[in-house]
């Protein structure tokens, strides 16, 4: 009966604390859209790393190398054609809980890719 009550009142208290603090929120809608107007869409959502992004381990490291700032992605070695095929690049959603809202334009898919560290290869 004391066990009992004991283990009660130790989940009570954790429960009271707060419980276990849960990650905060990694979770992004990531879009493509050339000048033929196709839009290609996939999510990610990072710790873990799942969602219909083709290569979301890779997309959540360089986003993690960059602390979620678009800005500061890492490059990719990657040889891509001087082809002009501009692509508009989208993301909206959270990163670790602080709001995401990011825009630019890539010469082509493979430089998006590239440039993105394969946040945008899809």
């Amino acid at each position: 009966m004391i066990a009992a009550g004991s283990l009660a009142a130790c989940t009570l208290t954790a429960l009271c604390a707060g419980g276990p603090n849960l990650p905060a929120e990694s979770s992004l809608s990531l879009s493509l859209r050339g000048t033929d107007g196709v839009t290609r869409s996939v999510h990610l959502t990072c710790e873990p790393d799942t969602g219909t992004h083709p290569r979301a381990h890779q997309a959540c490291a360089a986003l993690e190398a960059a602390d979620g700032d678009f800005d500061r992605l890492p490059e990719l070695q990657r040889q891509c054609t001087m082809i002009y095929s501009p692509v508009r690049a989208h993301a909206r959603g959270h990163w670790k809980g602080e709001s995401v809202r990011f825009t630019t334009e890539y010469s082509n898919p493979c430089f998006a890719d590239a440039r993105s560290g394969g946040v945008f290869g899809f």
